[in-house]
């Protein structure tokens, strides 16, 4: 199935039944009375959090949603039928915003929750609902209210407790593949990895978390280079960053230069992310006769906590799962007990959601409000 993680759409919600006019007889009422219902409600259009999808694909083909109108009241003061709720499944970790304003309209973060992106108009009233002791037989009745109309832009940022960043070949695709059940296209060629790969990795009985490798940065992503940043955006929601560096490149370039190179792309992306806890993780040890270069990145961030595996021969791969586990642990704990931290993570969060909308307008220009299937 083809990964996509933005789609525009159109919703709209129904119109609310109108309200009914129309006057009792019978021989016991010789002058009648006003017995017009009102209308029912018009449906609205929900996003639902399914967390069996994974993708934005359906929405390539199928973009305007509309709910059901209300239905109109009948006499002898019957209501009109509420207009069926539309409810439109998404994947878990969708961002939901109003595509002309790029007002934030909510995040689907979890399975079940439901999110209205379109409410439905209001009932009309029937002639009934205007009698009173000076007004015996009204002849007044309002249509039902118009739903809500917008076109909306989704896009999906994958939930993942630990994220892995680096350039492309630097081995995430093949870590990811060792760490979980996760089978991600692994190849000696540069940008194998051209969507955001998920796995989960279990440590021990009830441990476990869920890894991100994203598709891999070079100098200049930040003015499109390669994949460009779009992808980063599935960082903003991770706590933690693993940043993978292969400890001896092919071209024989610096793996402390390359660290400094791409996470400039990542800082110009959003600053935001130098508050993140971002670690250090020499790749393909087992392709170097000395640590000499692991030695200079210890040296180069004395401040890091820098671990050196070969995914290929599982040299370090369980002391890095392990000692990723216990700092997933401690941010979900300090999440729960320290509200300065929490407010401080809200905060982060903020920053890198104004990075990424500030990455949206230069694409919708582009588009013209509609996602361009090649792209």
């Amino acid at each position: 199935m083809r990964f996509v993680d933005e789609a525009v759409i159109d919703v709209e919600a129904g119109k609310g039944g109108d309200g009914h006019l129309s006057f009792h007889r019978a021989r016991n009422v010789p002058r009648g009375r006003p017995d017009g219902g009102n209308g029912g409600e018009g449906g609205s259009v929900l996003l639902v959090g399914d967390a069996a999808l994974n993708t934005l694909v359906d929405f390539r083909f199928n973009r305007v949603f509309r709910a059901d109108a209300g239905a109109s009241g009948g006499g002898n003061e019957r209501t009109g039928a509420a207009g069926k709720t539309l409810c439109v499944a998404v994947p878990v970790g969708t961002t939901v915003l109003d595509d002309a304003s790029l007002e934030l309209l909510g995040d689907v973060t979890e399975a079940d929750q439901t999110l209205t992106v379109a409410a439905g108009g209001g009932r009309g009233l029937g002639n009934a609902h205007f009698k009173s002791g000076s007004n015996r037989s009204p002849r007044r009745t309002t249509p039902g209210h118009p739903g809500e109309v917008r076109r909306v832009r989704l896009q999906l940022k994958v939930m993942a407790d630990v994220g892995l960043l680096g350039a492309p070949n630097a081995g995430k695709s093949t870590l990811i593949s060792r760490m979980s059940a996760a089978h991600p296209r692994i190849a000696d060629y540069p940008f194998t990895t051209l969507t955001p790969n998920l796995g989960v990795v279990r440590v021990g009985p009830g441990a476990s978390f869920l890894m991100a490798d994203v598709p891999g940065l070079i100098a200049g992503a930040a003015q499109g280079a390669g994949l460009g940043v779009r992808f980063l955006r599935h960082l903003t929601r991770t706590r933690l960053i693993a940043h993978l560096v292969d400890i001896a490149p092919l071209d024989g370039s610096d793996p402390v230069h390359a660290v400094a190179t791409i996470e400039d792309e990542l800082y110009a992306f959003s600053e935001a992310f130098r508050e993140r806890d971002i670690l250090i993780v020499a790749t393909k040890t087992d392709l170097v006769a000395d640590d000499s270069a692991l030695r200079r990145l210890r040296q180069a961030y004395p401040y890091r906590r820098v671990f050196a595996v070969s995914a290929a021969t599982g040299e370090g791969v369980d002391e890095l799962a392990e000692a990723l586990m216990r700092e997933v642990e401690t941010l979900r704990q300090r999440l729960v007990d320290d509200d300065e931290f929490a407010v401080q993570d809200r905060r982060i969060m903020e920053a890198m959601r104004a990075d990424v909308l500030a990455g949206v307008e230069p694409r919708r220009q582009l588009s013209a409000g509609q996602w361009d299937d090649d792209e």
